[in-house]
C-alpha cells in the first residue's frame, strides 16, 4: 500500500510505503523537482538493496536512512516500510535543533549506516507505524502538521539509535559531537567548489589539525578523505546515471581542468572517467 500526503501550496510531499514488492528510486534518472530523503525498515527476513550500484544485505529490522541523491532497488519489499519526503515537507537541516541527526543520520561521513535494533527499539518503531498509517487515513485540516510531528519523533527515534550504535558514551563531549556534523553538513553544501579542509576549518573556526584530531577520536575518516569520498561518490553517480559529458560533469563538481578531474578518478577509483561512462552504456 502507499500513503500519500502533498500540499499543494509549498508543494512538500510525505510518502509511506508498506507491503509493496517493488521499491526503487532514483532522483538523478527521474530528474525530479524536489529532493527526497528516506528511511526504511525491514520488518521481515533479511533480504538485500541496491544502493548506487552496490548490493548489501539489510537484516530483520534494520534501519536503512537514503539521501535523496542516491539510488536505491530493494529485492524483495514486500515485508520494507519506507518513508519518503521532501524539503518542503520537512527539512532536516533547517529543523536540526528539532531532530539533530544533519551531519550524522543524513549527510554523515560515518560511511552507509544500517541499523541494526534491539527488541524494545523493535516494539517503538511498530507502534509508530501503526500511528502512522491511522494518521494517514485521517483527512483534515491538521493531517499534516500530524503527520510532520510523527515523522520528527520517528527521526528522532532513529538518531537515538544511531547515536547509541556508532558513538556511545558521547554525550559528554557533545560540543566536539556537534562540530564534526557541522563539518560534514558543510562538505555537503559546498564539496562542488570547496576542495581543501582549510575552507571548512575556516568556517568552523578551527584549525585542519583540530579537525582530524576529533574525526580521529570517534574512530571516523580524515576530513580530507571525507571531501575526496564525497565528490568521488557524486562524480560516480554523475557518470553512470546520466547522460553528462566528462568535460560537463568535472565543470559541475569544481574541477576547472578535465584532465585534473581524470587523474583524480584514476586515484579514488581505479579506472577512468571514459570506463564508467562505458559501464553506463553497456547497462543501457
Amino acid at each position: 500500500m502507499t500513503f500519500t500526503y502533498r500540499d499543494t501550496i509549498n508543494g512538500g510531499e510525505f510518502i509511506l510505503f508498506a507491503g509493496e514488492p517493488k521499491l526503487s528510486g532514483n532522483n538523478l534518472l527521474t530528474k525530479s523537482p524536489y529532493n527526497y530523503y528516506a528511511l526504511a525498515i525491514n520488518t521481515g527476513l533479511p533480504t538485500r538493496v541496491v544502493l548506487d550500484g552496490e548490493s548489501f544485505e539489510m537484516p530483520s529490522f534494520a534501519i536503512l536512512p537514503v539521501m535523496f541523491s542516491q539510488s536505491y532497488a530493494f529485492e524483495d519489499a514486500v515485508d520494507i516500510i519506507l518513508w519518503k519526503f521532501n524539503r518542503e515537507f520537512y527539512c532536516v537541516v533547517d529543523h536540526d535543533e528539532q531532530v539533530g541527526c544533519a551531519g550524522f543520520l543524513f549527510y554523515g561521513s560515518w560511511g552507509q549506516l544500517m541499523l541494526e535494533t534491539a527488541a524494545p527499539e523493535q516494539r517503538k518503531l511498530r507502534l509508530l507505524i501503526e500511528v502512522f498509517k491511522e494518521e494517514f487515513d485521517e483527512r483534515d485540516d491538521i493531517q499534516g502538521d500530524m503527520l510532520r510531528m510523527l515523522l520528527v519523533r520517528l527521526i528522532i527515534t532513529i538518531t537515538r539509535i544511531a547515536r547509541e550504535r556508532i558513538v556511545p558514551n558521547v554525550v559528554a563531549e557533545e560540543e566536539k559531537f556537534n562540530l564534526l556534523r557541522q563539518f560534514n553538513l558543510l562538505v555537503e553544501l559546498h564539496y562542488k567548489t570547496a576542495h581543501e579542509v582549510q575552507y571548512y576549518a575556516a568556517r568552523l573556526f578551527k584549525s585542519p589539525k583540530t579537525l582530524a584530531n576529533y574525526f580521529a577520536k570517534y574512530g571516523s575518516k580524515s576530513p580530507r578523505q571525507i571531501i575526496q569520498e564525497r565528490i568521488t561518490l557524486e562524480a560516480k553517480r554523475q557518470l553512470t546515471h546520466t547522460d553528462r559529458s566528462v568535460k560537463e560533469i568535472a565543470q559541475h563538481l569544481g574541477f576547472e581542468d578535465p584532465a585534473h578531474f581524470s587523474r583524480f578518478i584514476r586515484q579514488q577509483l581505479g579506472c577512468a572517467p571514459t570506463d564508467l561512462k562505458k559501464l553506463q552504456k553497456g547497462v543501457e
